[in-house]
């Protein structure tokens, strides 16, 4: 595997006091980044034909067993939504009371509730990372703050990241764009009496073993944890996730959810993703997920060798950050030798030259690796 980032600064790094040095992004705004743009603008329209490496879903999902199983509750579509039967289910995967288990139409709509729900005052996001929590706190009129990881560090969190009076603290993990997966300590030790933590897990179902999870925790003050269903089993369109917490924060996040706001075919979903067999064949598709990004991982070491392409290590995630120099330009060219990937300039703490790369098979890898060494070198000639 790749070592970490070098301990070089970014070519471009931010000014003094700027968002992006995060000590000064409560400025009601983005700040320069498109906080709403995410991978499936690469492939939209006519675009959905180019190969997919700029979201993160699992290729080749959902599995037919599941599709089988949403298909025979659109029987019930007359009936209004009851997720008991999925919360329990979603209660006992982790270990949890009922009541500490809150169904959401994906995480994306978790990040909502919490900006209306919880009366942050100094609201920080450790970046970079997913930018919708940041955007949902922004529109709920929150002053955010940014507390950026260094590049230098792998973007690895670091004990004085975050503001000691900071009362609401949102990280990923593994985190999206970088791939690092926090130690499990690290993170619960950003806790405080009075303070929220929010653990974005979208992705660790990707990760084998699940080690580093806070998810069944219940020892660590204010923790509140977001899983996704979409990635791992491909329901992106069906939109299901589900909130972990206190059960007081579980009220209140409830409060100021609409009515039925799971479909039955989602609700569906989660209780069949909950079983031990659909357990065992995530588990699976994380090792498999792992071998995978290894060989994307080696075969961009290969390109190392004679171009600028470093990758951000070692990775947990379905996913990889590379820094490449001119990587704009050799992301439009990559587009019209036929792959789309994600640009990085709208995560905080990234720039123009980064960009990320959804694991795929080893075939779909080595046909990308050949159309990236083109686009290098047509873009540097």
């Amino acid at each position: 595997m790749p070592t970490p980032m070098s301990a070089e600064p970014s070519a471009n790094p931010p000014a003094e006091g700027s968002a992006a040095d995060g000590r000064s992004a409560a400025d009601g705004g983005s700040a320069g980044f498109d906080l709403r743009h995410h991978g499936d603008a690469e492939v939209r329209g006519a675009d959905a034909a180019l190969t997919d490496l700029a979201v993160n879903v699992r290729a080749g999902t959902p599995p037919e067993w599941l599709k089988a199983h949403i298909a025979a509750s659109l029987d019930g579509l007359a009936a209004y939504p009851d997720g008991r039967v999925a919360r329990e289910a979603v209660a006992a995967r982790h270990g949890l009371p009922v009541g500490r288990v809150l169904l959401t139409a994906g995480a994306a709509e978790a990040f909502v509730l919490l900006a209306r729900a919880i009366p942050a005052r100094r609201p920080v996001v450790v970046h970079p990372q997913f930018t919708e929590p940041e955007a949902a706190l922004r529109d709920a009129g929150r002053p955010v703050e940014r507390a950026v990881l260094d590049e230098r560090d792998g973007f690895r969190l670091t004990p004085a990241a975050v503001p000691e009076d900071a009362d609401l603290v949102v990280i990923g993990n593994p985190t999206n764009p970088t791939s690092v997966l926090h130690p499990a300590d690290a993170v619960a030790g950003l806790a405080r009496p009075g303070r929220t933590l929010v653990v974005d897990e979208a992705f660790m179902d990707a990760v084998p073993g699940e080690s580093e999870s806070l998810a069944a925790r219940t020892d660590v003050p204010g923790l509140v944890v977001l899983r996704s269903l979409t990635k791992t089993w491909g329901l992106a369109g069906l939109r299901i996730g589900y909130v972990l917490a206190e059960p007081d924060t579980i009220t209140a996040l409830e409060r100021v959810q609409p009515l039925w706001p799971v479909s039955s075919p989602a609700l569906a979903a989660a209780e069949a993703c909950c079983t031990p067999s659909a357990l065992a064949e995530a588990a699976r598709a994380a090792d498999h997920t792992a071998a995978d990004r290894a060989h994307l991982a080696d075969r961009l070491a290969e390109l190392a060798e004679w171009a600028e392409v470093r990758v951000c290590g070692p990775a947990a995630g379905p996913f990889l950050l590379i820094r490449v120099a001119g990587a704009a330009a050799i992301r439009t060219r990559l587009r019209e030798l036929g792959f789309a990937v994600r640009r990085g300039d709208t995560f905080p703490g990234l720039g123009p030259e980064w960009l990320r790369l959804a694991v795929r098979d080893r075939a779909t890898t080595d046909r990308f690796i050949i159309a990236l060494t083109k686009a290098i070198a047509d873009t540097a000639a």
